[in-house]
């Protein structure tokens, strides 16, 4: 199955506390954790395009990626969502694999993984189950507790059809909608039924300055 990337990576990273964007940040290895994310689409050969959306004079001063012709660049928006909207604008290919930027560790298992599903599905979403008991509070206090045995925690890439994702990015845009991710404005607009796929643990989000110790 061939498809594209989308790799969102615009943000601050305000959380770090590096005073940079932190998916130039080098990981133990010396590579940065950008450069993790895109090699993992780069590595595989069904991947026909990778957009990542970042500042692409930064990109092009610290990044040590290989001279690639599948690599196109986009500027981020003001918001996730803008910038993914931006990276999909981009985008050539018919299937697209939406990234975040701050996941390095991403394993070709679970990239084969979504690929398959996507030989029969119209989207779907890799994802964990929640080890945590999940409650619903409301000014400092207890209301609900959620089953934990049906919630489960999205991660990415999240992979849909690029004219299915586009159509619901346009109408969120209009409405002034922000989703949560990808998906929830796939839910929110469409009738799409998103398939749940087995992610793994190791493929989280690098947010503070303990996810790299």
């Amino acid at each position: 199955m061939k498809y594209g990337a989308v790799i969102v990576a615009a943000g601050k990273g305000s959380r770090m506390h590096l005073g940079f964007n932190k998916v130039f940040a080098d990981l133990k290895d010396g590579c940065s954790i950008l450069e993790h994310s895109v090699q993992i689409f780069l590595s595989d050969p069904d991947c026909a395009q990778i957009v990542v959306v970042t500042d692409p004079g930064q990109y092009c001063k610290q990044l040590k990626l290989p001279e690639c012709g599948r690599i196109t660049l986009a500027c981020g928006g003001s918001t996730r969502q803008e910038s993914v909207c931006n990276g999909l604008e981009a985008m050539l290919c018919d299937i697209v694999m939406i990234h975040d930027g701050a996941r390095p560790f991403l394993s070709a298992s679970s990239l084969t993984a979504l690929k398959q599903a996507m030989e029969t599905e119209q989207a779907a979403c890799l994802m964990v189950p929640c080890k945590d008991t999940i409650k619903v509070v409301k000014d400092g206090y207890i209301e609900e507790t959620l089953p934990r045995e049906s919630l489960m925690a999205a991660q990415t890439p999240q992979v849909f059809h690029t004219k299915d994702i586009l159509a619901c990015m346009h109408k969120a845009m209009t409405d002034g909608y922000t989703g949560t991710d990808d998906c929830s404005l796939v839910e929110k607009y469409s009738d799409i039924r998103i398939r749940a796929v087995q992610g793994d643990y190791a493929n989280f989000k690098v947010t503070t300055p303990e996810d790299l110790k």
